[in-house]
């Protein structure tokens, strides 16, 4: 990270993707173009919504903070129901597999993803059966390889 940066959630403009299914809003506290060994986003979903679809790190690990709101993780090891306070961290590897959604019916759920930022990194999308390749010159999503 090159600067001191600030910023809050409720004034920040986002980025609205809808990907493989999940819909959901990214709101950037450190650019990509800054990160060199973190990264930090806070993330909305809608009701009904999920973030991401459920994946593993090879290198990263992550911690997700909530915010506002009630959220369902996926895990290897079953759903934990997390609710404004908790924080559940993710680490590298199968073990660390997860998926977030909104599971309230009526309030949006804010949270907080910050994390390890490697240089190189790949995240399997055990789903979909993809694997997401990010570097420094290169980022594209494959097919996985069993």
């Amino acid at each position: 990270m090159k600067n001191l940066v600030v910023k809050n959630y409720q004034t920040e403009q986002g980025q609205a993707l809808d990907t493989n299914g999940a819909r959901f809003t990214v709101k950037e506290i450190i650019p990509t173009a800054e990160a060199t060994q973190l990264h930090a986003n806070f993330v909305e979903v809608e009701p009904g919504n999920f973030a991401y679809s459920y994946h593993w790190h090879e290198i990263n690990e992550e911690v997700f903070y909530i915010i506002s709101g009630t959220a369902a993780v996926r895990t290897k090891n079953g759903e934990k129901v997390l609710k404004a306070g908790d924080a559940i961290t993710f680490p590298a590897g199968p073990e660390g597999a997860h998926v977030i959604r909104n599971a309230s019916e009526t309030e949006k759920l804010v949270y907080l993803d910050f994390g390890h930022e490697s240089a190189l990194e790949i995240a399997h999308f055990a789903d979909i059966g993809k694997v997401l390749v990010l570097g420094p010159t290169t980022k594209g999503m494959t097919d996985d390889v069993k």
